[in-house]
């Protein structure tokens, strides 16, 4: 599932005094659907409790790999003694992919006196940050599905969410498409696709896509397909953002009589990546030549291999770990900025309060190159009508090769000016 939640209130920028909540201590208990690692020994220092969450088992789209990700991550800094010194608790829970859901993790997150919500998946913003900013606890690294995740004064977002990859998508394709059609879902949450992408387009030179509403748990997109290549055209491109749902559509799109009509397809990271294009072909399926945006490096790029050798030594075989899917990478990347401002706060007691100020007061977080160095002082936000708390504008083009998904543009692409002229 991708898009945006309309809020319905605004959020101040900044925070303020923040009331400082301190850490659980281990072996609290379990809700259903929920799990905790423990910390190791680590030092003498406090132990350090957070929470991950993301939706598992749904029929929409699902993350299990985040959670997954944040245990292996706590394993491989335990290991080493914890993070200056304080061992690292994950709690994880299981956000079911609706309100309720997201809502009890956050009110999990609350009870257990978890310091940050980290590098979690939730379309449900509005539910689950009332009670994270009721209690003061900083969501940082969120998957950026929500608008909430970049208004909340208590939200410190390590890429652009949805907003990004659909304008940077929409700047890909305005280079190679006469024309675009979008296949998106139809629900609130979808409705600002459309002119998220056309920012990209216009800015191109091209016109607006033909927007094509898609229910977001069918098993069958063939008259969707059909409305897609007609109003694609020759020389057209299709991009299609469903979530886990992408594959059913270009499974349908597939089996739509071809004709003489040239037409490219396209999506983002998430919605489609390496493993979907090796089960439908590789170099002989649908996605051979197709257009992709993402927020980080390709997969195969250098800067993942630490990531690579914690889940090789440290996720024990756990096939929910895709290292080449956008939900661990993103977990990766806020447990990195985490344990940076740990170090940052270098006090043998680690609150809620002290993450957030730290976090405001200007620490640089360094991610080796999988994203810009990241920040999230006031100056430091983009500031666009909608995003405010955007620190990170970039996004990489890739394309299909030889059934391989490899860099169509070398380095990153900001689309921050490219947002800001919208009217969200």
């Amino acid at each position: 599932m991708t898009g945006w939640r309309r809020s319905s209130s605004s959020r101040p920028f900044q925070s303020g005094a923040v009331r400082a909540v301190c850490t659980a201590v281990v072996g609290a208990s379990l809700l259903t659907g929920c799990g905790v690692l423990p910390g190791g020994s680590g030092g003498s220092r406090e132990p350090v409790t957070v929470m991950t969450w993301a939706p598992v088992g749904t029929n929409a789209t699902n993350q299990p790999g985040m959670p997954a990700m944040a245990k292996a991550y706590a394993r491989w800094v335990n290991a080493a003694g914890g993070i200056d010194g304080h061992s690292l608790r994950v709690l994880t829970c299981n956000e079911n992919n609706d309100t309720a859901g997201a809502a009890a993790c956050a009110r999990r997150a609350v009870k257990e006196k978890a310091v940050a919500v980290v590098g979690s998946y939730s379309q449900h913003g509005r539910e689950f940050m009332a009670p994270l900013e009721a209690a003061s606890i900083p969501f940082l690294g969120g998957y950026g599905l929500t608008e909430e995740e970049f208004t909340s004064f208590l939200s410190y977002p390590v890429n652009g969410g949805q907003a990004t990859l659909m304008a940077g998508n929409g700047r890909q394709l305005a280079r190679e498409c006469e024309r675009t059609a979008l296949v998106r879902p139809d629900t609130i949450t979808g409705d600002d696709l459309p002119e998220l992408l056309n920012s990209g387009l216009g800015q191109g030179g091209r016109s607006a896509a033909r927007d094509i509403r898609a229910a977001e748990d069918a098993t069958d997109y063939t008259r969707q397909a059909e409305q897609a290549r007609e109003r694609a055209g020759d020389g057209g491109c299709v991009t299609a953002v469903l979530g886990d749902r992408t594959e059913t559509f270009f499974d349908s799109y597939r089996r739509v009589p071809e004709d003489d009509r040239e037409i490219r397809v396209s999506s983002v990271l998430g919605s489609v990546g390496q493993p979907l294009i090796d089960s439908t072909g590789g170099k002989n399926g649908p996605f051979e030549g197709a257009f992709l945006t993402g927020w980080y490096p390709v997969a195969a790029d250098r800067a993942w291999q630490p990531m690579r050798d914690v889940i090789d030594k440290y996720a024990f075989g756990d096939n929910d770990i895709d290292p080449a899917d956008p939900g661990p990478q993103t977990t990766w990347i806020a447990y990195t900025a985490l344990k940076a401002v740990i170090e940052a706060v270098n006090d043998d007691t680690v609150t809620a309060g002290k993450i957030a100020d730290a976090l405001d007061r200007g620490v640089q977080v360094d991610t080796g190159g999988l994203t810009p160095p990241l920040r999230w002082r006031y100056e430091d936000m983009l500031g666009a009508p909608g995003w405010p708390r955007i620190v990170n504008g970039d996004v990489t083009f890739q394309v299909v090769r030889e059934g391989r998904l490899v860099a169509q543009k070398k380095g990153f692409t900001d689309v921050g000016r490219t947002l800001g002229s919208t009217t969200h």
